[in-house]
């Protein structure tokens, strides 16, 4: 049955629109006058956008309809992406060429780049459709997405929620149908934070397979840029669209290879260490009755251990504390602008000035012991399942949170469990696992061994197709 009203069409699958708009059942400008729709009437009240590309976005429609229709069969080469005429935005610090890059800062507020990153030049390749560029942390330094410049996100379950950070906008206007894929950058857990608060997939890929050239970097040795998308399969398609090159004899990921791989018996570990020492309850149940539907589907779960996670919090604070300051003083920003930051920012910069070098070399002392607990887990085990993070989305403006009795501030119990795969490289997918009892989101997370895109993905699709969470989509934002 062809969709009909805008809900219908903002919620359709890239693989289903893209299916649609083979057989000319439904337009390219169908799809942008949907989520362009939706962005007027949600955007005012999430704030997921800060740039609408309403005109270029229709006129790229027009130019690709023209193509749909100039072929039967869609022989052309751009017409062999399945992103082709699709709908997607991009996080407000990649490069795109003469539209408005802010990286959420007052600083680049009027900053117009000269040349796209390399992940819009393969978006456009593909073909897809830039809608706009989404809200963001300042400078991706931070996970809540309350900006002091451009006004917070709000989570699309909830207004008065966070929907995590950095990647907040990207991840907010996918789960809203107001785009139907986003890309995001994730340093500490950027791209999982947010896809798990918001209720959609998110994948953190190895480190190096998708390019951040042309992306404003907050972190280079743990910078990741990756997909935020409704499904484990949309997931799929978009990293397809931005990856680089795998190393010789790696598979890249892939729609046949990853439903032929879902069908396997997985073997999983359960961290003995780190992962489950602190987290609320509700998650912890979700994460075990997901363990159980994996069960059900075949896989075996054993227990592994990463005895030095535990020092990854330290470690990982240290090198992004310093490769941060010192991007900002390289550009001339920071401290000669430093009145132009938002306090949070302003504040982590004058931190990491004072990284002494040792602790900073320390750390990728750290980050070897941790690589190598994780190669020793993964020779027995495809994958390892653990939260993505250890609560559900918290109110905007809460700054600490009591997890089993202990108060933490909300930025470290969102960051513990994403950052150990951004110092050691690993890819990491966080993928819906249930809802609390006042209707907000939990995310599991799974994480594989480097170039293992495909399986880790296969092995995500294998839980997605046992239950049905990501089924489920925000209605009319209300106050929780």
């Amino acid at each position: 049955m062809t969709p009909k009203s805008e809900s219908e069409l903002a919620f359709l699958s890239v693989e289903q629109a893209a299916r649609l708009l083979r057989r000319k059942e439904i337009s390219p400008l169908d799809l942008v006058n949907a989520s362009l729709s939706r962005i007027e009437r949600l955007n005012p009240s999430m704030n997921a956008f800060l740039t609408v590309l309403a005109d270029s976005a229709r006129k790229q429609a027009r130019s690709a309809e023209r193509e749909f229709i100039r072929t039967r069969r869609g022989s052309a080469a751009n017409l062999n992406s399945l992103l082709f005429g699709i709908p997607v935005s991009l996080k407000d610090n990649f490069q795109t060429r003469g539209i408005r890059t802010t990286a959420g800062s007052k600083i680049l507020a009027n900053w117009f780049p000269k040349e796209d990153s390399e992940v819009a030049a393969r978006l456009a390749a593909a073909g897809a459709i830039l809608l706009g560029k989404t809200n963001m942390h300042e400078f991706a330094y931070g996970i809540t997405s309350d900006n002091p410049h451009y006004g917070a996100v709000h989570n699309p379950w909830a207004l008065d929620r966070i929907p995590g950070g950095s990647s907040g906008g990207s991840a907010a206007a996918t789960a809203a149908g107001m785009c139907f894929a986003s890309v995001g950058t994730d340093t500490g857990g950027s791209i999982r934070i947010p896809a798990a608060l918001c209720g959609i997939v998110g994948l953190k890929p190895t480190h190096g397979l998708v390019s951040v050239v042309g992306v404003i970097p907050l972190a280079e040795s743990l910078d990741h840029a990756g997909p935020l998308a409704r499904s484990v399969a949309d997931a799929c398609i978009m990293l397809q669209a931005i990856a680089g090159k795998y190393p010789k004899g790696v598979p890249p990921a892939g729609l046949r290879k990853l439903r032929r791989e879902a069908s396997r018996r997985f073997r999983l570990g359960w961290p003995k260490e780190y992962f489950f020492e602190r987290v609320d309850p509700k998650v912890q149940r979700a994460i075990e009755a997901a363990a159980s539907v994996f069960r059900s589907t075949g896989a075996r779960i054993e227990e592994v251990s990463l005895p030095h996670l535990g020092d990854s919090l330290e470690a990982s604070a240290n090198i992004a504390l310093a490769e941060a300051t010192h991007y900002h003083q390289s550009q001339g920003f920071y401290p000669a602008r430093a009145d132009e930051y938002g306090a949070d920012v302003s504040s982590r910069l004058k931190m990491g000035a004072e990284v002494r070098a040792a602790d900073y070399l320390r750390a990728f002392e750290v980050k070897r012991q941790m690589e190598n607990d994780f190669e020793s887990a993964f020779e027995r085990v495809d994958a390892i399942l653990a939260p993505a993070v250890p609560i559900a989305a918290p109110p905007i403006g809460e700054i600490e949170v009591k997890i089993a009795g202990k108060k933490e501030t909300v930025r470290s119990a969102l960051v513990r469990l994403n950052r150990p795969a951004n110092m050691t490289g690993h890819p990491a997918i966080s993928v819906p696992c249930g809802f609390t009892q006042a209707g907000l989101p939990m995310g599991l997370q799974l994480i594989g061994p480097r170039w293992g895109e495909a399986r880790l993905l296969a092995i995500a699709l294998a839980y997605e197709q046992a239950t049905a969470w990501h089924k489920r989509h925000p209605g009319h934002p209300v106050k929780s």
